[in-house]
């Protein structure tokens, strides 16, 4: 019975069939790749958000070396910058500080604010209005 049919109508027939085998497994492939994704999307933020939260609790933390009362946030382009002794009404230094968690690098930016520090180009300006 099968032979009666034209090989044209067969060779149709078969790229029907493998279009539609083709289209489930590509909306499979594409279901199980969408959930990974979002899963990777949540872990980043939540490794994000947890960095963002170590970082401004950091200064209270029993170990952190300074003052918290000499410690201001600015998250970017470095985390804290501590004004050493200056609560005690005795500056001694200031230390730009960069808070990393896990095994984070610095980026770019952060590097290019460590070695011009490290570089001593920091000046002061005052600016009146």
């Amino acid at each position: 019975m099968m032979t009666d049919l034209p090989p044209l109508l067969l060779l149709l027939a078969g790229v029907v069939v493998g279009g539609l085998i083709a289209s489930i497994y590509f909306l499979l492939w594409k279901a199980s790749y969408t959930r990974q994704i979002r899963k990777d999307s949540v872990d980043r933020s939540r490794a994000t958000i947890s960095g963002q939260v170590h970082e401004q609790l950091l200064p209270y933390l029993p170990d952190f070396p300074f003052n918290p009362k000499d410690v201001r946030f600015m998250g970017a382009p470095v985390d804290l910058i501590v004004f050493d002794g200056l609560s005690a009404g005795k500056l001694e230094r200031i230390v730009f500080v960069e808070v990393k968690t896990g095994g984070s690098q610095l980026t770019p930016r952060e590097r290019q604010v460590r070695d011009m520090v490290q570089a001593r180009g920091v000046s002061w300006e005052e600016i009146r209005r």
